[in-house]
């Protein structure tokens, strides 16, 4: 079993948080393949990293569960090195796996209230408080 990056309790949410920086986000990136071998693939290494980012969440909140530590919302955050629309690409996907919100009439939680894939810029947009810089871009500055 695997856990996300970081968790970050608040008084009112827990936010689990995983960071991934691909040099070559391309290789995820099913709508821009050249030919159907190429979308092939890429859909296979989509699908990884989705089922990854779904597992490294799943196990986190079991962990977390085992510690009585889900009792206030929990909130999923991917930081990844892909452009916006990939991003927003595997945000829909994982929020159907994992799922956000209360998937059935027997829970009486949810797992996820909410999940966010963002990158850098979008990071800093949506959370000023926390600004994050890629260590390469902090050391040429």
């Amino acid at each position: 079993m695997k856990g996300v990056d970081i968790v970050a309790e608040f008084e009112e949410a827990y936010v689990y948080v995983e960071l991934k920086d691909y040099d070559d986000p391309s290789i995820y990136d099913v709508r821009n393949a050249a030919n159907d071998e190429q979308k092939k693939a890429r859909q296979d290494s989509f699908k990884w990293l989705k089922n990854y980012l779904k597992y490294k969440f799943r196990d986190s909140y079991l962990y977390r569960h085992a510690e009585q530590k889900v009792d206030k919302p929990v909130h999923y955050v991917c930081l990844l090195t892909f452009e916006n629309a990939l991003n927003g690409h595997m945000q829909k996907s994982l929020k159907q796996e994992l799922p956000v919100g209360k998937a059935s009439s027997r829970w009486v939680q949810s797992l996820a209230t909410s999940c966010h894939v963002v990158n850098l810029q979008k990071w800093n947009e949506n959370f000023p408080k926390w600004p994050v810089t890629r260590l390469a871009d902090a050391e040429g500055a």
